[in-house]
C-alpha cells in the first residue's frame, strides 16, 4: 500500500509541477517600410528598380521591382546608413533614432523600439551624377511596428 501510494504520490507531483510552454506568437523588433511615391503625383505609389544594402554589408535588395522595402535598423548603434541604387545612382540614407528596449514575454524576451527617428539624404558630391530621388518625408518618429509607413520616397 505505502508503495502505491508513493508512485501515485510521484506521479501526481509530476503532472501538476510542470509549466505550460512559453511560445512566441513572432513579436521581433520592427523594420523600417519606405514607400516610393511618384514625384509628379505625390499620392499615387510608384514602383521603382531597387538594389539595397546597409553601409559596407551585402545587398539586401538586389534589382526588385518594388513600391516598398523593408530594411531592418542596427539595435547597437542609433544610426545606421542605407544606399539607395536604381542601377547607376546611388543615394546614400541616414537614419538617426534611439533604442528602447521593450519586454514583450518570457519565451520572446526583449524587442527594440526606435524613438526620435529621423533620416536625411546626404548629398551627392560628384557634379556629373543627378540624385534619382527627389525628397523624402519621414512619417512618424517612433517605430514600434511594421503597420504603417515610416519614411516615403519622392521619384
Amino acid at each position: 500500500m505505502k508503495k502505491i501510494f508513493l508512485v501515485f504520490t510521484t506521479l501526481l507531483y509530476l503532472l501538476t509541477s510542470c509549466e505550460d510552454d512559453d511560445f512566441c506568437d513572432d513579436p521581433t523588433t520592427p523594420r523600417l517600410i519606405i514607400e516610393f511615391y511618384d514625384k509628379e503625383d505625390p499620392t499615387t505609389r510608384k514602383q521603382v528598380p531597387i538594389y539595397a544594402w546597409a553601409d559596407q554589408k551585402d545587398s539586401i535588395y538586389q534589382l526588385v521591382l518594388t513600391d516598398s522595402i523593408l530594411l531592418p535598423l542596427n539595435t547597437q548603434s542609433t544610426s545606421t546608413k542605407y544606399k539607395l541604387s536604381t542601377t547607376n545612382d546611388v543615394e546614400t540614407l541616414d537614419l538617426t533614432y534611439t533604442t528602447s528596449d521593450v519586454f514583450i514575454s518570457e519565451g520572446c524576451g526583449y524587442i527594440a523600439h526606435f524613438n526620435d527617428f529621423g533620416a536625411n539624404l546626404e548629398p551627392i558630391i560628384d557634379p556629373e551624377l543627378e540624385s534619382w530621388i527627389d525628397r523624402i518625408e519621414v512619417n512618424v518618429t517612433k517605430i514600434e511596428n511594421e503597420t504603417e509607413t515610416h519614411i516615403k520616397v519622392y521619384h
